[in-house]
């Protein structure tokens, strides 16, 4: 794993200072192999396999196996770097979101999407703010938090089983806000949204229905940003998602069908304490 993290910085620094990330695009750049980008980019292969863990667990989430946000934003963090690694995740969520909008259409609730829906994209404009020009050590402390945010709050979520919470305007402007500065800063909206669909008592199918159309328009919102405003999202990055696409897929296919005989609980609070410890070490490297 040493090697893993002594080659992250390489990897940040090639997604920020690369000519395709600037916008320049010559033919030579636009004609070479993927296996030449792929070596570019100085990868190792226990990297490639945390982030074709992550794409995996991605896919079961979006399959309707819910709680692994977190992780999979703590993994795809670790190995390519806080920031970069929000629009190397993108394009993989919205293609699991187009499997789960189809597959779970029919159980979506608009009304109470679109009471949530105006404030998380308040939410994720402020979050276009906050991290558009802020340096990657800053960034990432900030991720970090809001990952150890994310699992106190999955903590409270698993043992407030009888807690009353507030189901009114201003408990959704809140919530939603969260959710959409949370989904843009580190794509952790789940936490924040599923506590929402507490309040509103919310059953299982429902949840997974309204959620995948919620996080799938809201996805939609962020991308031009990450492409022309944080230049996260570029030809490269899109190179490492065809990679990690396979791994997506087949999450998916196992996320749909153990989603009805899975008992959550039982994997959980390892999921949990996985996600702090990544958390942590994400806030203290250097």
């Amino acid at each position: 794993m040493k090697r893993t993290l002594s080659k992250r910085k390489t990897v940040c620094l090639y997604f920020t200072q690369h000519p395709l990330r600037t916008g320049i695009k010559t033919n030579a750049e636009l004609g070479r192999p993927m296996r030449e980008i792929i070596a570019e980019a100085g990868i190792s292969w226990d990297a490639w396999m945390v982030a074709i863990a992550g794409s995996f667990l991605l896919g079961v989430a979006k399959g309707g196996i819910k709680g692994f946000g977190a992780i999979i934003t703590t993994m795809i963090a670790l190995v390519f770097g806080s920031k970069a690694s929000t629009g190397i995740i993108m394009p993989l969520l919205i293609v699991g979101d187009i499997f789960a909008v189809i597959y779970y259409n029919r159980h979506a609730q608009w009304a109470y999407l679109w009471k949530l829906m105006p404030w998380m994209v308040i939410g994720v404009l402020v979050g276009v703010w906050y991290g558009k020009d802020l340096p990657e050590a800053e960034f990432k402390h900030g991720m970090a938090l809001l990952i150890l945010s994310s699992v106190i709050l999955m903590w409270f979520l698993d043992r407030a089983k009888n807690f009353r919470v507030p189901d009114n305007r201003l408990f959704a402007a809140i919530m939603g806000g969260i959710s959409g500065f949370a989904t843009m800063v580190g794509n952790l909206a789940g936490p924040f949204s599923e506590l929402y669909f507490l309040a509103i008592r919310m059953p299982k199918e429902m949840f997974i229905g309204t959620a995948a159309w919620l996080f799938f328009i809201t996805n939609l919102i962020k991308l031009p940003f990450h492409i022309w405003t944080w230049k996260t999202v570029n030809l490269h990055s899109v190179t490492i998602d065809l990679v990690l696409l396979p791994a997506l897929l087949l999450g998916l296919w196992a996320g749909i069908a153990l989603v009805k005989v899975v008992k959550q609980n039982q994997f959980r609070m390892m999921i949990m304490i996985l996600t702090a410890l990544g958390a942590f070490f994400i806030l203290f490297r250097n």
